[in-house]
C-alpha cells in the first residue's frame, strides 16, 4: 500500500515537472518570421516607374531628404520565411541588379547573395518586439563596360566588360514590420546606387 502511495505520489510530480517546463518554454522558439529585402535602385535619369509601395513611404522620405538621386526604382523585393533564430542564405544570377549597369547580359550576367547567420526575436529595454538580424551580408558583383582607349578599325572605341564587386556586412536590430535602411551600394559609372532595405515580422501560426 505504501509503495502505491509513493508511486502515486511521484506520478504526480512528474506531471508537476512537465506541466511546468511546457509552462516556461517561451512562444518565440517555435516562430517563423516573414522578412523583406528590398532593393531601391536611386538614379538621376528618367525612370518609366518610379512608383513604390507605400510601406516604404517612411523610407523614401528619408532617402530624398538624405541622398541627391532625382528617382528611385524598386528592383525587387525578396521575400524569404525563416524560425526564430534560424539563418537565410539566397543566390541567384542576372535579374533586378542587370539594368541599372548597362552591361548586364546573357553572356556576362550579375551575381548576388543575400545571408543572414541569425534572425531572431528580441525585446528592448522598454520590452517591445524587435528583430535581430545577426551577420546581415549582401554582396553583388556588376558587370561594368569601360572604353578601350584605342579605336576600331570603324572609328568607334570599342568596350570591355569588367565585374566590380560590392556589398555589405553587418549587424542589425530594427522594430518589427518596420522597413530600415542598411545600408547604399555604387554600381559603377553611371552613378546609380542600390538601396538595401529591410523588414521583418513575426507570422500568424
Amino acid at each position: 500500500m505504501k509503495i502505491k502511495k509513493f508511486l502515486t505520489a511521484m506520478l504526480l510530480v512528474l506531471c508537476a515537472a512537465v506541466w511546468m517546463n511546457v509552462q516556461a518554454q517561451d512562444p518565440a522558439d517555435d516562430a517563423n518570421l516573414d522578412t523583406q529585402l528590398y532593393l531601391i535602385v536611386g538614379t538621376n535619369q528618367e525612370v518609366d516607374d518610379a512608383k513604390l509601395p507605400a510601406a516604404l513611404d517612411p523610407v523614401v522620405k528619408q532617402l530624398r531628404a538624405t541622398l541627391p538621386f532625382k528617382n528611385y526604382r524598386l528592383a525587387a523585393t525578396l521575400i524569404n520565411r525563416v524560425k526564430n533564430e534560424g539563418r537565410l542564405d539566397l543566390s541567384w544570377i542576372g535579374g533586378p541588379l542587370a539594368s541599372p549597369t548597362g552591361a548586364a547580359t546573357a553572356a556576362t550576367p550579375s551575381f548576388s547573395q543575400f545571408k543572414v547567420r541569425q534572425v531572431k526575436l528580441v525585446r528592448n529595454s522598454e520590452n517591445q518586439p524587435m528583430v535581430q538580424m545577426l551577420g546581415f551580408n549582401f554582396g553583388a558583383r556588376i558587370p561594368v563596360q569601360t572604353p578601350v582607349s584605342v579605336a576600331s578599325t570603324s572609328g568607334t572605341f570599342p568596350t570591355t566588360v569588367a565585374y566590380e564587386n560590392t556589398g555589405v556586412s553587418t549587424d542589425i536590430s530594427m522594430r518589427e514590420a518596420e522597413p530600415v535602411i542598411v545600408g547604399t551600394l555604387n554600381i559603377g559609372p553611371s552613378g546609380d546606387a542600390i538601396i538595401l532595405v529591410v523588414s521583418a515580422k513575426k507570422t500568424a501560426k
